[in-house]
């Protein structure tokens, strides 16, 4: 079919059809393709420029890919110690390994480091997870950061002109001292790029040893009280209002599984307002119990 051929005639480029159907994310399933792994009809697909129509059959190493699923978007309260890939050469304990079960096939929505915590979205669709990580969206990262060492305020507003170390260039990062006892201390930053190990680096630039690393925020979307190693699905008003998609189906309810004790709280942001338990969480409601968590049971 044509490049000229109308898009609601011509379908959609296999490499977004296998991110929306969660096979992988869209740079990725272009890797497949590049592997010869992936097939349409029974031919082996040579491009990802490849175009899929309803009713045609794919398969990515000789398994049926069935048509990709409703959107659905979820937050994840990551622990230390697990390494954010499906797969990990070394061996190391992995998110996708620890999710509870009843999940459909995730991917994640940037990365967080192997020791970092907090906030990690995760959605079915790869497209979704592409455009989200894109600094252009505008979305500030927001964490909390314990460090070891002699904070220097000064220092920490000169990073929001923007800082070089070594042979990479970060951008504008915003960052505040909250509190300080002795030699540790806990700062607020926001950026919008998350370069790998931007915020240790950075620090590491001022003289700071990172000792602990919470997400709390991943632009619109908070951490709030969702407990260590339980997964929360956002709910149909907020995926409509961020980001302009439609209802995601309701979710099982009764799924529980152990999760690990939270580390010790961090304490609050300077200006920040006491966490509240996220809205789609309230009492009555089993649309909204989050994996991970003890369901409400009414009465």
């Amino acid at each position: 079919m044509s490049e000229d051929t109308p898009p609601a005639e011509r379908g959609e480029r296999i490499a977004k059809f296998l991110a929306r159907a969660g096979v992988a994310s869209r740079r990725d399933a272009e890797a497949l393709i590049g592997q010869g792994v992936v097939t349409l009809n029974g031919a082996k697909v040579e491009s990802p420029a490849t175009f899929v129509s309803p009713g045609d059959a794919i398969t990515v190493s000789g398994r049926l890919v069935g048509a990709p699923e409703p959107t659905r978007l979820f937050r994840y309260h990551k622990p230390d110690g697990l390494v954010t890939t499906h797969k990990d050469p070394q061996g190391r304990p992995t998110v996708f390994e620890k999710l509870p079960a009843g999940l459909p096939r995730l991917v994640s929505i940037g990365r967080l480091d192997l020791t970092s915590e907090g906030l990690l979205l995760l959605t079915n669709d790869g497209a979704l997870a592409r455009k989200l990580e894109l600094p252009s969206n505008g979305w500030l990262r927001r964490y909390r950061v314990r460090v070891h060492g002699k904070v220097n305020e000064a220092g920490l507003a000169w990073l929001a002109r923007g800082v070089t170390v070594g042979d990479v260039k970060y951008g504008p990062i915003q960052a505040g001292l909250d509190s300080r006892q002795g030699t540790n201390a806990w700062l607020t930053v926001s950026l919008q790029e998350g370069k790998n190990r931007e915020i240790r680096r950075v620090m590491e630039h001022l003289e700071l040893h990172v000792t602990r690393l919470i997400r709390v925020a991943y632009g619109p979307f908070q951490l709030g009280t969702l407990p260590a190693g339980a997964v929360e699905e956002v709910n149909a008003r907020t995926m409509r209002d961020q980001l302009g998609i439609g209802a995601a189906p309701r979710i099982q309810r009764g799924i529980e599984r152990t999760a690990p004790p939270p580390d010790e709280g961090a304490p609050p942001s300077r200006g920040d307002r006491p966490a509240r338990a996220p809205r789609a969480r309230r009492a009555g409601d089993p649309h909204r119990t989050p994996w991970g968590a003890k369901p409400h049971t009414e009465g």
